[in-house]
């Protein structure tokens, strides 16, 4: 294999290429292809496919969560790397006959990985309430040593009101830094910009337009600082986790399952939350899709929940039990009906009909104890501190199939022999890089 690294960056689309001019250079005498991420396009299956060459009905890995149905437990951006139930490119490389070194820095599912050199996130979360900043690093000690540099991975702007370049220039340093040091022969680095801005204001706002410009600049010194320490020649790729498309309308999914008499709440002090025991169906929502799990998984039940939302304006897929074959969904770990919003729209999980009784979570800042995605976070507004409880303030989202140019990303590489002439789809760059 030939010292490869691999920039995946959310919400790259192949026109916002033309407004990175050190991309470009890096990539000058290489290649750029089209790239179709599976279903559903969104981080977690994004990276598993993109790590294992494998379809979510062999990794286990169907969306940026999982609903524990025994326990009847939500965890939301929590897991570890044994979640992933499919041998990985780390994994992949320890085996060859020559054995070659990989490094993880930021791909969602890495804590526990195969991979030698591996960064992640993970503040203390002390007992107070507060937290720590800190991240998970593979040798222990490696994080202290980019603390001597760089000081504490910037947390709060990774995601909510304040994310911004601060996050993936951190994350660029100490990656290049890692490089130096261990030299590993593939890398991953997750540099996760232009997720913000399309998301919150729309993909061709000027916002988002501006982040790509800040992002090539990150690309462009973290590319020279490489090049620069490395012992070998590096091919370098870039690639399109999923593309962001402009949405102009949302559905909840929860309420209309409330609505049929499916979904059932329970009162608490801060307000109402999901009764999981109590509920014949609830939607595990996120971004353009959902899975929705019912009672005792019976089969007559996941057929009048899909007909519930069959015909429905904002969902133009509905795949109940062998239907999710279709989009490789059929796993244990799936809603036993999946609901596919069109590019246009996107799903919120409000459960709530009035918001005075929406749960104390909704108006903060928590990816942990929301039972879904929301981006609406990215709106929090800092004077009244406090998340708006208002779906349509979201321009942008991803995670449906893609069926349109529009949805389709792009991948580039430095060498032009790595990765042939036609497009590829996220499960096929594993192989090309292995045969490499």
């Amino acid at each position: 294999m030939k010292s490869t690294v691999i920039l995946t960056i959310p919400g790259l689309r192949p026109s916002d290429v033309d407004h990175m001019p050190r991309l470009k250079q890096l990539m000058a005498h290489g290649s750029q292809l089209s790239l179709t991420t599976s279903f559903p396009a969104v981080t977690w299956p994004a990276q598993a496919n993109l790590l294992t060459g494998k379809l979510p009905n062999e990794h286990g890995v169907v969306a940026n969560g999982f609903y524990w149905r025994e326990s009847q437990e939500v965890e939301m951006w929590t897991a570890w790397n044994e979640k992933i139930q499919a041998p990985q490119i780390w994994d992949i490389l320890h085996e060859m006959d020559a054995p070659q070194t990989s490094m993880a820095w930021f791909p969602m599912l890495s804590k526990g990985s195969g991979a030698d050199w591996i960064c992640m996130p993970a503040p203390i979360h002390n007992p107070d309430g507060s937290e720590s900043l800190w991240c998970y690093t593979k040798p222990v000690e490696f994080y202290g040593e980019l603390l001597e540099s760089l000081e504490h991975f910037p947390l709060k702007h990774f995601w909510g009101p304040l994310a911004n370049i601060k996050s993936t220039a951190w994350i660029a340093q100490s990656a290049a830094m890692a490089h130096a040091k261990f030299q590993p022969k593939c890398s991953y680095i997750y540099l996760p910009h232009l997720d913000y801005a399309a998301q919150k204001l729309g993909p061709d706002s000027d916002l988002a337009l501006q982040a790509v410009i800040e992002l090539d600049e990150v690309i462009g010194n973290l590319a020279e600082s490489i090049n620069a320490s490395s012992e070998e020649t590096i091919a370098w790729i870039a690639l399109s986790e999923y593309v962001i498309t402009e949405v102009d309308h949302v559905t909840y999914p929860n309420r209309l399952l409330r609505d049929a008499g499916l979904l059932r709440v329970k009162q608490l002090e801060d307000g109402e939350h999901l009764d999981f025991q109590q509920s014949d169906a609830w939607a595990l929502v996120d971004h353009q899709f959902s899975h929705v799990f019912v009672k005792d998984g019976d089969p007559q039940l996941a057929e009048k929940v899909a007909d519930l939302f069959r015909g429905r304006e904002g969902f133009e897929q509905v795949l109940v039990g062998p239907e999710r074959a279709q989009l490789s969904m059929d796993h244990e770990r799936s809603g036993d009906v999946i609901l596919i919003s069109p590019a246009n729209s996107w799903q919120a999980y409000y459960w709530w009909l009035d918001d005075t009784n929406a749960p104390g979570f909704a108006p903060t800042v928590d990816i942990h104890r929301k039972p879904g995605y929301d981006p609406v976070e990215l709106h929090f507004d800092m004077q009244t501190m406090s998340t708006p409880l208002d779906a349509t303030l979201i321009k942008g989202s991803h995670g449906a199939p893609v069926r349109d140019v529009m949805q389709r990303g792009t991948i580039l590489c430095s060498d032009p022999d790595l990765l042939g002439d036609d497009g590829l789809r996220d499960v096929d760059l594993l192989g090309k890089l292995i045969g490499g």
